[in-house]
């Protein structure tokens, strides 16, 4: 059955596909994180972080896969600061952060590692199931062109140099759609990732992940088989 697919070109100096942060360091992936998909189109539609029901409902219906059209290089940000005791930190769960340790840690500055992909540029297909609930992808499309709130590629740096919304393909599958997009000028292979049941490609390997969010808590949770492969 061929089924509609969005486009989205995710492009920007850098681009930040986030992985599991552990303590001072913000480490990335190789490909974008369904959670970061879910927020991506999230914000473009203007809903808040306290609806956590219509996030997870929203990751729950999206079917993604990406090609790596320009897969770029690895740099790490090393980022201080130096914070008072008067000084609050910025949260995603509504609490400003604090220092904590007493008065003394406040001699010392806060550190942290931050990982970016510097000039990558992915192609992103994308389709709801069911396709007819709200938002449908022609709500998305429309959003993408008209965020609500301005838009950002993993971490709020990574602004997008152009265009998120892409077109249109239509194919059978998630890999299918991949398959359908144009080879970019002079490449003869693009690395890529799908789901799990979205079609096969020979020497392709399958791979568990964790990157589901649980909106409700703000944790990571979950795995979901997917596959990745060399489109030719």
């Amino acid at each position: 059955m061929t089924r509609r697919h969005l486009i989205l070109r995710l492009a920007s100096p850098l681009v930040a596909f986030g992985g599991e942060t552990i303590d001072n360091f913000g480490v990335i992936r190789d490909f974008p994180a369904l959670s970061m998909l879910t927020g991506l189109v999230a914000n473009a539609l203007g809903w808040d972080r306290s609806e956590p029901a219509r996030h997870d409902r929203l990751q729950e219906r999206l079917r993604i896969g990406t090609r790596l059209e320009q897969p770029g290089s690895r740099l790490t940000d090393f980022q201080t600061a130096q914070l008072g005791a008067n000084d609050k930190g910025w949260t995603t769960w509504g609490t400003p952060e604090e220092r904590r340790g007493g008065a003394a840690s406040y001699d010392s500055p806060h550190l942290r590692y931050r990982d970016y992909h510097a000039d990558l540029v992915a192609c992103v297909v994308l389709r709801l199931e069911p396709a007819e609930e709200s938002p449908t992808l022609d709500n998305i499309a429309a959003a993408l062109d008209r965020p609500q709130r301005p838009l950002f590629i993993g971490r709020k740096p990574c602004l997008p140099t152009g265009r998120l919304m892409a077109g249109w393909v239509h194919a059978d599958t998630v890999l299918d759609a991949l398959q359908h997009l144009p080879m970019p000028h002079g490449t003869q292979s693009v690395r890529a990732q799908w789901p799990d049941g979205e079609g096969l490609l020979a020497g392709d390997q399958v791979l568990d992940l964790c990157d589901e969010r649980q909106w409700r808590s703000g944790l990571h949770g979950g795995w979901r088989p997917v596959r990745e492969g060399m489109i030719r």
